[in-house]
């Protein structure tokens, strides 16, 4: 991983050889001619974003894209967790074909997680792969889901359960359109930034720990350096382990049991950031529990999730629903759940706990 900046932009290289790509970090990216420079040559470009976001951004992208395509389509789907499924993927396909879209179409995700999971997952899969650009507009994709080619949709027993690994050739975190996020969602993304301190790098929790204030005000100078530092970590990380199979699962501290929530209550009910964030805290517990820090830590973390406007109390689903769903996660082996917990602060570690232990911790999670 490399990271350059300019007076108006960071850049950040994720390093994978011929996948390699950049992450530019800036302020009107978007309305910038050099943003789109060099991006691979085709006939037909597909913006692919939401009822949400179209509205706001995607006539000024196909404005900025159509010197150089002949032709840019967009697609519109609905907004929210609970359409990441078969039949809105579809609607990409439905599109594509109905269009007569070659295999060197670029797609274009302008959203947030969701469209961009989405949009990615249809680029694997179309004519067995078409290269793909991510425009993430929220702070939750740009400081993680946009990064690191995960895309996927969910499954009711599960989230994130079929998808493929497929990197873009280009994030364009463009910081002005987290000017028109909604509080809530400012908030979820906010617990992807703290993530990154306990399982990586303590003194970037002391920095969000300061800035909160600045970064809930949407202060771009705050914004900006939560997103690259954000970025740098998940490219350094993704760079050693592109597939997931051992260092980079320290990415989904508090996912487990955030991802749980998710579907015990049903995809959209709560986001994706806020189960997150609740998430976190049930591991540190664990952590705790199991002797890797103390007390003082996991109430350290607590303030800051609550400073965040996140959500402290899980949702009272029951422990066996939790240990049901958690069995369907992805680093679940033979049966066994598999947790990312803070070996140390700033260090994580993936482990398992003996069920009686882990329903424990999310009785004690979901009382008030």
């Amino acid at each position: 991983m490399t990271a350059t900046a300019t007076s108006s932009a960071a850049r950040i290289e994720i390093e994978l050889g011929e996948r390699s790509y950049p992450i530019l970090i800036g302020a009107g990216l978007i309305d910038q001619a050099s943003t789109w420079e060099g991006l691979p040559r085709a006939s037909t470009a597909l913006i692919v974003t939401n009822e949400v976001v179209g509205p706001l951004y995607a006539e000024r992208v196909k404005r900025a894209l159509q010197p150089h395509y002949a032709r840019v389509l967009t697609v519109v789907l609905p907004d929210g967790e609970s359409h990441k499924t078969w039949e809105t993927l579809n609607r990409i396909f439905d599109v594509l074909l109905g269009e007569a879209c070659d295999r060197k179409t670029v797609l274009f995700a302008l959203g947030g997680g969701v469209i961009g999971d989405m949009t990615g997952f249809a680029a694997a899969c179309y004519m067995r792969g078409v290269p793909f650009v991510q425009v993430p507009t929220t702070l939750l994709s740009q400081v993680d889901s946009s990064v690191g080619g995960k895309t996927a949709v969910n499954h009711p027993m599960g989230k994130n359960m079929i998808g493929a690994f497929y990197q873009p050739v280009r994030v364009v975190c463009d910081l002005d359109t987290l000017q028109t996020l909604p509080a809530r969602e400012l908030s979820a993304g906010l617990a992807e930034v703290i993530k990154y301190g306990p399982i990586h790098d303590m003194a970037f929790l002391d920095w969000i720990e300061a800035q909160l204030p600045a970064l809930m005000a949407r202060d771009v100078t705050a914004l900006s350096w939560a997103v690259q530092r954000s970025c740098e970590i998940k490219a350094e990380v993704v760079g050693q382990d592109e597939r997931e199979s051992g260092l980079r699962a320290i990415l989904n501290f508090g996912h487990t049991f955030g991802h749980a929530i998710e579907a015990g209550l049903g995809f959209g009910v709560w986001l994706h950031g806020e189960a997150v964030g609740c998430g976190m805290l049930m591991a540190a517990r664990l952590s705790q529990r199991l002797g890797h820090v103390d007390q003082a830590f996991v109430d350290r973390l607590a303030t800051l999730v609550g400073r965040a406007g996140l959500p402290l109390v899980g949702p009272a689903l029951g422990a066996s629903s939790y240990l049901e769903h958690m069995r369907v996660d992805k680093k679940a082996q033979n049966g066994d759940i598999r947790f990312v917990l803070i070996q140390q602060p700033g260090q994580a570690v993936v482990q398992g706990a003996p069920d009686a232990l882990v329903a424990e911790v999310i009785e004690q999670s979901c009382r008030a």
